[in-house]
């Protein structure tokens, strides 16, 4: 098959599934939903274009699993995060500002937009899943080794930040322990580093250097539009998190820095 048939079946697929995602968010009235349905886009567009012609190779399968394991991980983890706690406060924010067309901009700007999005960074793994047969080879295996250091970052991050949160006395404190002191954001990091692992996979496919559409679109996603910039926007303001900011690196993991004695 051609990679329009591949492309036009992906984009088929994430328009229906982000369509259900919105209908099921608007029952719910919530919009939340799209964040745990993220990461199970990516596993519908393995699946998707994995079964458009029969047979299986080795570095498929091998893709299908990390998006999988990332994909479900990340899904429970925001789950269980959301559980009770209502709206986030970027959805919350917009249904008051949106007022009567908050349903209408949802779908497009939410649901949609994070389906191209979606599609985007999902790139590399659709061109591995229409590429021939080939061994695996040293690129497979540093794009594995690439993406299990991503998620670790991302997991153990998670981690770490649901125990803090836990405490009772740490509530309202800004976490700086563990990962979250070498990176104020550990699992944004650990997520992009996943991507870029998964594009040195996909550069063993067939035209697998078009892939690298993924990781930079995920990246600047994390690191310039919802990622970084509008979770720091909510503790603008807190004299504990600014102060961490100017010791910890926002993105890429680093030693802290040493602040001057006033």
């Amino acid at each position: 098959m051609t990679e329009a048939s591949y492309l036009a079946a992906s984009m088929a697929s994430v328009f229906l599934y982000m369509t259900f995602l919105f209908v099921l968010a608007l029952i719910k009235n919530n919009n939340s939903i799209v964040d745990i349905g993220w990461g199970i886009g990516f596993i519908l567009v393995w699946f998707v274009t994995f079964f458009l012609e029969p047979g299986g190779t080795a570095r498929q399968l091998l893709t299908g699993g990390l998006v999988m394991i990332w994909g479900v991980r990340l899904a429970a983890h925001i789950f269980v995060r959301n559980k009770g706690r209502g709206e986030d406060f970027r959805y919350a924010r917009c249904r008051k500002e949106w007022g009567k067309w908050f349903a209408l901009r949802s779908f497009v700007q939410v649901f949609l937009l994070q389906g191209l999005f979606l599609l985007l960074v999902a790139y590399p793994v659709i061109l591995i899943n229409r590429s021939p047969e080939r061994a695996l080879g040293p690129l497979d295996a540093a794009g594995l080794l690439l993406w299990m250091s991503g998620f670790a970052f991302e997991a153990v991050g998670d981690a770490q930040l649901r125990r803090f949160k836990r405490e009772p006395a740490q509530k309202g404190r800004i976490m700086t322990r563990g990962l979250w002191r070498l990176t104020r954001h550990p699992n944004y990091f650990g997520e992009s580093v996943m991507w870029w692992g998964i594009f040195v996979i996909a550069l063993s496919a067939e035209c697998g250097w078009a892939g690298v559409i993924g990781p930079l679109v995920i990246t600047f996603l994390l690191t310039k539009v919802s990622g970084v910039p509008m979770l720091e926007k909510k503790y603008r303001g807190n004299s504990e998190f600014e102060e961490y900011a100017r010791t910890t690196s926002a993105f890429l993991p680093w030693f802290p820095r040493k602040t001057e004695k006033t």
